[in-house]
């Protein structure tokens, strides 16, 4: 039986989700990824994410929210957004 107390992680980094937003990271780090599901389709009574935004963002509370975005895109699934935000966040991290 699975701990229900764990949270939903994805290669080391916690997940969170609120309504159509998903963070990556947490926010004690000096990044954290905020995916945005633009669009979503419906395909065998699920809905299946179409359209994703993707950015990299400074966790830093005194930078307004336009100043806190250091790199953005689009993809076209919620697997390549969240392949993207890997990457991105871990050489964000280790400083490359």
């Amino acid at each position: 039986m699975a701990n229900e107390n764990l949270p939903l992680s994805y290669k080391g980094h916690p997940l969170r989700r609120k309504d159509n937003l998903i963070y990556y990271g947490t926010m004690a780090e000096k990044y954290i990824i905020m995916l945005q599901v633009l669009s979503a389709k419906e395909q065998n009574g699920l809905s299946i994410a179409n359209k994703v935004s993707v950015q990299l963002q400074l966790t830093d509370p005194d930078l307004k929210s336009r100043d806190r975005v250091v790199k953005k895109s689009e993809k076209d699934s919620l697997y390549a957004a969240m392949d993207v935000a890997a990457v991105w966040l871990d050489r964000a991290l280790s400083g490359k």
